[in-house]
């Protein structure tokens, strides 16, 4: 591979703002909603289909969203309907207006399985205060006791804040198949570790990949576990779905992601997952000399100091880490009097 290979370039050094649209390749569009967070954007994409549009992810459900997107509808997608809403996973920035898109434009919801049975059990499941089992589970990560007592009081963050209602209905895509969209033929193939099986889209046509969050350009997506499945190895499933999303990669792809900025070289940016993730884990098994809770190890994992509002991201991706060593044999646990897993290296 020569050097230009391995360059990772940005077509486009600035991001549409409002309800602006850049058109990336013929009848593909795209477009940027904010987000009240650290990460405040997520990218969005609309394919034309001759007389209607096909959109892939939403955005947040708030009335600045809908307003945008009604600006976006009667500005650069000229007024004609949106057909059928592709979302490429159930996290709440990407699958916050289907609902509103099914029940108020008439389309059609396209999404993986697991992504929409996610989204609609999240969306249905309001919570006035921290669960039981959510409470064990900060436990056994050795949460910080006045992390943990704040948050006990606080009504946590729930899925109906920030997505609409879901209607009962979908069409199911899944691995291996074809997509007809924008005057191109797109195969799905699924990816796994930052959301259970995430759809991307691969264009037979020309060089186009829309990636969700599987694939970003300058960060990593996060890799978290949570109460609702403890023992789950999210990490290992990134790793595997990068290796094999890494044997489709050229350098001339251009991949849209739902955040950052559109790139190409692929190759470089998949090995550059892979080997980061790899160097994770090697310095949080060294740093398992000394026995660890997933909260003790934010330092080799992050290489900074996290604060209170990266601390809960912070948390569930140590454990997903400390725990993927522990599956693979490269760490020992056992559980603490006061409920926290503790890992350490095997003698």
């Amino acid at each position: 591979m020569g050097d230009q290979d391995r360059t990772i370039r940005y077509p486009w050094e600035t991001p549409p703002v409002g309800s602006e649209a850049i058109e990336v390749a013929e009848g593909v569009l795209w477009m940027r909603l904010p987000l009240p967070m650290k990460l405040d954007h997520v990218n969005v994409y609309a394919l034309d289909d001759g007389d209607s549009w096909t959109i892939i992810d939403t955005g947040f459900d708030s009335k600045k969203t809908r307003a945008i997107w009604q600006d976006i509808i009667a500005g650069p997608l000229k007024g004609k309907p949106v057909s059928r809403l592709l979302v490429t996973h159930h996290h709440p920035d990407h699958i916050g207006l289907a609902g509103w898109f099914q029940s108020e434009l008439g389309a059609e919801l396209w999404t993986t399985r697991t992504a929409w049975l996610m989204g609609r059990m999240l969306q249905l499941d309001e919570q006035l205060h921290p669960t039981h089992e959510t409470l064990e589970f900060w436990r056994s990560a050795g949460m910080a006791d006045d992390i943990f007592a704040q948050r006990a009081a606080e009504r946590p963050f729930n899925f109906a804040d920030v997505v609409a209602p879901l209607p009962l209905g979908f069409r199911r895509i899944k691995q291996g198949d074809t997509i007809r969209a924008g005057g191109r033929d797109w195969d799905v193939h699924i990816g796994n570790g930052h959301a259970p099986e995430h759809a991307t889209l691969w264009s037979r046509d020309d060089n186009l990949v829309i990636a969700g969050d599987q694939i970003l350009s300058s960060i990593s997506s996060n890799i978290g576990v949570y109460a609702t499945e403890p023992d789950a190895d999210p990490v290992g499933d990134w790793l595997e779905a990068c290796e094999r999303l890494n044997l489709l990669a050229r350098p001339d792809h251009l991949v849209l992601g739902g955040h950052k900025l559109p790139f190409t070289g692929l190759p470089t940016r998949m090995r550059q997952l892979i080997d980061n993730h790899h160097g994770a884990l090697d310095r949080l098994e060294a740093h398992l000399d000394k026995p660890s809770t997933a909260s003790d190890c934010f330092a080799p994992l992050f290489k900074r100091k996290i604060g209170p509002a990266e601390y809960g991201l912070a948390l569930v991706e140590s454990i997903a880490h400390v725990q993927h060593l522990w599956i693979e044999g490269r760490a020992l646990r056992e559980k603490r009097e006061d409920g926290a897993w503790v890992y350490r290296r095997p003698d």
